[in-house]
């Protein structure tokens, strides 16, 4: 489990009280945690840590951009980050999401999260 423990992940979501679940799940696994309420906010995040490894991201986000969109930037502007996205409403499909991101349905369980994040640090 030391990959965990070193794996930052930026959580983006605009529900708050999903966004802290979220956070308790992943530091309860190990993780280090950074959040954001929506994608230019993450995007803010992203420029000044330089170390997230991993992006969990809501699709449908607040403001002019969603999480599909955030994604490939992420993917374009900082390729070393791993991506996985969620949504309750949504279902893109593999060729909607960049590079190797994956997606699981909302309401997620803790375990598949986690077990999909290091996945996804395994892989890289």
């Amino acid at each position: 489990m030391p990959t965990e423990k070193r794996a930052l992940v930026l959580i983006v979501e605009d529900e708050a009280l999903v966004r802290m679940h979220g956070c308790a799940v992943l530091e309860g696994a190990g993780f280090g945690v950074l959040e954001a309420g929506s994608a230019d906010e993450a995007v803010g995040i992203l420029e000044q840590h330089g170390d997230i490894r991993l992006l969990f991201s809501d699709v449908d986000l607040p403001g002019g951009m969603t999480g599909i969109e955030l994604a490939a930037l992420v993917h374009k502007r900082w390729p070393g980050i791993g991506l996985l996205l969620t949504s309750g409403h949504q279902r893109p499909q593999a060729a909607d999401l960049p590079d190797d991101g994956l997606f699981l349905r909302k309401p997620w369980k803790e375990r598949d999260v986690v077990d999909r994040l290091r996945a996804i640090l395994d892989r890289r």
